[in-house]
């Protein structure tokens, strides 16, 4: 008689398999913005898990930033049910991805292989994630289709821009509700023998300095407000990044330069509207009158947020008082409060004892510098047992040639399948 193969060898036997999913997932140009082919990829999933015995729920986040009939906001919901009555662990994956931006040497859109590395925007960003807890769940049930419980896979839209089109809008639906599931790991890129607990959190705000339009030969007849923009930014180099560099926190946040208060400018623009690329004619002789920055703080667990809003307004305010003519408006546009699981949860628990079964080593316990989607999870979903757990090396996020190894993915699905052995297999 035949003996079903051991869960780690029906992953291995699914390697193949692993690559082409994720070769595929990749070739879907997910791009957010705008939130391209949310519609495309869910479908795709639908069709894979639907052919494994999940069943499949496709929800659009009507009415969410962003979401609009050009570019609906899709989410994929799976469920497979057990043999019997048990909890359920639910792996959730972001499809979006960001920008390409420039510096690739390979086509970011290709899944292309070289060195035993898949690459592509979003290799490691996380669909070589989402990919290893689809051949993980799928290698379990095969392996033991007698398990109790329940496992869910989704697929959700903007964790880029803030998760509000999915996780949250899930969230909000009761889809993460406790009573319903009991366990969730999202396989987010924080490298193969590390526990991610939480994150940092954030304060996004748009600030605009105002001016007055003249003539661009007699700026005195003026008032410029990208120079009143120039004091701000002075302002943030002479007093707000010093007092940032000097805090730091006990979270296990990574890499090291994260583990302090950080602030990062994402935009400016003062003036005239910059035209298309193909406008050949020379800018009109204007004054400024206004100028506009982005401004993306993160902020640690040690620090309350009306702190943090403070500090910023304080630094205007000053100016105001003291710099002839400054005028400003600050525009708060979000912000995450930090989150961070305990390390004796469940879900913590049981996936540092697969992580040392397969990796052979304790794992480390980390925290990560940028929100993800933990914060719905656990502010909206009021579920507290949700880690961070997937392949990839966090420091390749958004960054020309983005890669995922094959050999992570294959050992970060080995790990969640263990983990699946120990929830949803009977004790004994």
């Amino acid at each position: 008689m035949l003996h079903p193969p051991s869960l780690p060898d029906a992953i291995d036997a699914k390697r193949d398999e692993l690559i082409a999913l994720t070769q595929d997932l990749i070739r879907i140009p997910t791009l957010n913005p705008p939130g391209a082919c949310y519609r495309q990829i869910c479908e795709y999933l639908d069709k894979r898990l639907s052919a494994h015995g999940f069943a499949t729920h496709l929800l659009r986040a009507t009415d969410s930033p962003g979401d609009s009939a050009t570019f609906p906001r899709w989410n994929i919901i799976a469920r497979h049910e057990g043999a019997h009555t048990g909890e359920c662990v639910h792996f959730n994956s972001h499809t979006d991805v960001v920008e390409v931006g420039r510096g690739w040497t390979v086509d970011a859109f290709s899944g292309e292989i070289k060195d035993g590395k898949i690459y592509g925007r979003g290799a490691c960003d996380m669909k070589g994630g989402l990919a290893a807890s689809i051949i993980a769940a799928e290698a379990f049930i095969e392996t033991h289709p007698g398990y109790a419980g329940a496992i869910e896979i989704s697929g959700t839209a903007d964790e880029e821009s803030g998760g509000y089109g999915g996780v949250a809008h899930l969230a909000e639906q009761g889809y993460f509700d406790p009573k319903r599931v009991q366990h969730v790991i999202i396989p987010e890129p924080l490298n193969k023998d590390r526990i991610c607990l939480g994150h940092r959190g954030g304060w996004w705000a748009e600030i605009e300095t105002k001016g007055e339009i003249a003539h661009g030969s007699m700026p005195f007849l003026g008032d410029c407000a990208v120079r009143h923009m120039g004091a701000v930014l002075n302002a943030f180099e002479d007093k707000l990044f010093p007092a940032m560099a000097a805090r730091h926190t006990d979270m296990p946040v990574v890499p090291e330069g994260a583990r302090q208060s950080t602030m990062n400018i994402n935009s400016i623009h003062g003036g005239q509207q910059e035209q298309d690329p193909d406008f050949t004619g020379l800018p009109a002789h204007c004054v400024p009158d206004s100028c506009r920055i982005v401004i993306d703080r993160r902020f640690l667990v040690e620090e309350p947020l009306d702190q943090v809003r403070e500090e910023v307004t304080a630094l205007l305010e000053g100016l105001k008082a003291t710099r002839p003519d400054f005028d400003y408006e600050l525009t708060e546009l979000n912000s995450v409060l930090p989150s961070m699981t305990d390390r004796d949860a469940p879900v913590v628990q049981t996936v540092a004892q697969a992580i040392e079964d397969v990796i052979g080593k304790p794992p480390d316990y980390v925290a990560s510098p940028g929100t993800y989607d933990q914060k719905h999870i656990d502010r909206i979903g009021k579920l507290k047992n949700c880690i961070a757990y997937g392949p990839g090396i966090l420091e390749l996020a958004h960054k020309p040639d983005e890669y995922v190894g094959i050999q992570d993915m294959v050992d970060s699905a080995k790990v969640m399948g263990r983990a699946l052995e120990t929830l949803l297999l009977p004790k004994g």
